[in-house]
């Protein structure tokens, strides 16, 4: 009997192990941001068409929209959605019965809670919004108990999407850090990124990174085709997209974090507007972002561990504010048609 219990017992171990491994090197989708700051842009359902044509099996909408969210009820398409900056003090202040009734009302009135994979609470808040900074955790504490209250927090992950700018270095990503001024408020985050097996969402645009620090980043780094190389504590970096997540994951270290995952929420690159910004670059890049990601290469610090990545934007968006660039970085014309052949599975 003892030595059934001990064959069961290994059995199991072996069984977590494998499903464990599985996980790991089972390959993510790739997700895309469908952006709407637009008075262009087709129908919903045609664009949900354009979507599932092309095999995208992942969404980030930015708002719970109506009129974009409902489409999508049915589809077997994951979303991903944010919940606005400016609804934030209204859930941090309120009870988690608001939080239901918001949940309800924006989101599962339109689809099911089947279809949502990750909840974002709020866009870029820390340093960039910093009126909304104070509601941020107490708004996803409220929609964590909402969701526990429905038995979702095993299917619905929340997290918070983040800028590279909340670290105060990234260069080298071993000597990265976290802002001082965030911390008290992060690291609030960070425990409950951990305690719920959530992720850090990031949005990473190293062609920021270039047009804003061209006498320190190379275009070539940039778009991953660099020839020479940084050896920082014997890990080798050739681009610049695998220096930043790794510079997020030894911040969180340097924090005592060290096994929360990484997802970038945003990422791409321009076709127009702007210096280096063309349909040839967006292909160099998003290209090879989607090949690592497919490939579960990962980066130099958690090396064949696949990052999950969003790719901006489904369209161009012509009443995005600031840099003309802005508002060039759809990866489809309103017609359907590629911008560039960029394949995506």
């Amino acid at each position: 009997m003892m030595n059934y219990i001990r064959t069961i017992h290994w059995f199991f171990i072996f069984l977590h192990k494998f499903l464990v491994f599985f996980h790991i090197s089972a390959a993510i989708p790739i997700g895309i941001c469908y952006g709407r700051v637009a008075n262009n842009l087709p129908p919903p359902i045609n664009a949900i068409n354009i979507i599932t044509t092309n095999g995208i099996s992942s969404i980030r909408l930015f708002n719970p929209n109506p009129e974009s969210l409902q489409p999508f009820s049915g589809t077997e398409i994951q979303l991903t959605i944010g919940v606005p900056n400016e609804d934030l003090p209204f859930i941090a202040t309120g009870t988690t019965i608001i939080a239901q009734d918001w949940l309800q009302s924006n989101i599962f009135a339109y689809v099911s809670a089947d279809q949502i994979r990750y909840l974002v609470v709020g866009n870029e808040v820390f340093l960039k919004d910093p009126f909304y900074t104070p509601h941020v955790i107490p708004a996803i504490f409220n929609f964590h108990k909402a969701l526990r209250s429905l038995n979702l927090t095993d299917k619905i992950k929340i997290s918070s999407a983040q800028a590279t700018s909340i670290l105060s270095n990234s260069y080298p990503p071993s000597d990265s850090i976290f802002d001082p001024n965030i911390l008290p408020h992060l690291t609030q985050f960070l425990q409950f990124l951990r305690d719920t097996s959530s992720p850090l969402m990031v949005n990473v645009y190293p062609y920021f990174s270039y047009i804003n620090n061209k006498q320190y980043v190379s275009l070539d780094s940039a778009l991953f085709r660099s020839t020479s190389e940084l050896n920082d504590q014997n890990l080798i970096y050739d681009n610049l997209f695998d220096q930043t997540i790794d510079a997020f994951i030894f911040a969180m270290e340097k924090e005592g974090y060290v096994d929360i995952p990484v997802v970038v929420t945003e990422t791409g690159w321009p076709t127009a507007g702007g210096e280096a910004a063309s349909g040839e670059n967006a292909l160099a890049y998003n290209g090879n972002v989607v090949k690592r990601s497919l490939s579960n290469i990962g980066t130099p610090k958690r090396p064949g561990i696949g990052v999950e990545v969003f790719l901006f934007d489904l369209f161009d968006e012509n009443e995005k504010m600031g840099s003309e660039f802005e508002k060039h970085f759809g990866i489809f014309g309103i017609n359907g048609v590629k911008a560039y052949d960029l394949i995506l599975y």
